[in-house]
């Protein structure tokens, strides 16, 4: 055997050994591209991508806990300090069609009060596009005006109902003027017997919904607000008028009511109050606005972390409040507020002094 021939064998012998190693080899699969989380900066802060989908869903909620000392919706009160505690929990979602957003918003809350009572339940859920709102929220002739103020006790005088089914329609020009339009829950009345017989509950046989109808306008320094609610049950309404100014920082307001019939309790002139016989000594509706009520006050803010609210409420029943706060943000999201109340009921020939204080975080 010569150089040549011994050469030859050798590298065939290297070329079938390494075919059979490249056949037994192992390939790794590749790995799957990992989706990271999305910023939806669309609908704004706080909203990201469900992974998957082309819906933005933003998680968010508040922790409160706060003392009180008396009850300024009770006039004969004298239980001395409570403490209550309360957590809320919000899912908001949107995606983009042809239509505009399709949003849905869900708020469930559950709450401890001193001596154990608790309460947990569905305080919002409602779906919303173009223009068209339908499901569970704050009645709109609550809603629309803004609520009062950014008070503890902001609805000792009664502001309009809450928590209940609707289909409501709101317009916006885009150039400050907004309307709307909303059918609302008939049968979310008060426990009429609490009222003796002032407040009329809902009627099994009755499918005539409640109406509100507002419409507002928006300037650099004023805004100019007007809504009337109907309730089909009682046949009554009422009509809210308000003004805000804005002056940088001090924001003052000013807002009527006026009821169709003071001595009846409707959804729209009603009464939180506690009705019992020293506050509502004659009749129930001695808890309510009477023939009209009226609100007014401010906010300043001395400090970006420091802030004054301040407002009086008074009723053609001869319902008193006066009430005012200060709300302190040592950091960001976090508020501590103390507030003081004077309440004052002619019906009942009383008044008060009441207090809270309040410690509020939300995410």
């Amino acid at each position: 055997m010569n150089i040549r021939s011994l050469l030859l064998g050798s590298a065939a012998a290297l070329a079938a050994v390494s075919g059979a190693q490249a056949a037994d080899a192992i390939v790794a699969a590749e790995p799957e591209p990992l989706e990271y989380v999305r910023i939806c900066d669309a609908f704004g802060a706080g909203y990201f991508f469900i992974p998957g989908t082309e819906t933005c869903l933003k998680v968010g909620g508040k922790v409160r806990t706060e003392g009180y000392w008396k009850d300024p919706k009770n006039a004969a009160s004298n239980i001395g300090t409570q403490w209550h505690t309360r957590a809320e929990l919000s899912f908001d979602t949107a995606t983009d069609t042809e239509y505009g957003a399709l949003k849905t918003n869900t708020v469930y809350r559950w709450d401890w009060q001193d001596g154990g009572t608790t309460n947990a339940r569905l305080l919002f859920a409602n779906i919303s596009l173009g223009g068209f709102t339908v499901g569970k929220l704050d009645s709109q002739y609550t809603m629309y005006m803004g609520y009062t103020t950014s008070l503890i006790n902001d609805e000792v005088v009664y502001e309009g109902p809450k928590e209940l089914n609707q289909l409501t329609y709101k317009y916006d020009s885009g150039n400050g003027f907004t309307a709307l339009v909303s059918l609302e829950d008939s049968n979310s009345a008060a426990n009429s017997s609490s009222y003796r017989g002032a407040w009329q509950t809902g009627k099994a046989d009755h499918y005539a919904p409640d109406v509100v109808a507002g419409a507002g306008y928006k300037g650099s320094m004023f805004q100019f607000r007007i809504v009337g609610g109907y309730d089909s049950v009682v046949e009554e309404g009422a009509i809210k008028a308000r003004i805000d100014g804005d002056f940088g920082a001090f924001k003052p307001f000013f807002m009527g009511g006026w009821n169709t019939d003071g001595d009846k309790l409707n959804k729209y002139a009603g009464s939180f109050l506690n009705t019992n016989a020293a506050a509502c000594p004659k009749n129930g509706a001695d808890c309510g606005w009477g023939d009209w009520a009226f609100w007014t006050g401010f906010s300043y803010t001395f400090t970006p972390k420091l802030q004054n609210t301040t407002m009086v409420a008074y009723t053609d029943s001869g319902i008193l409040q006066a009430t005012t706060n200060l709300a302190w943000r040592p950091v960001k999201d976090l508020v501590v507020m103390p507030e003081l109340t004077y309440m004052r009921y002619d019906a009942a020939n009383t008044d008060q002094w009441t207090g809270a204080l309040r410690f509020e975080r939300k995410f």
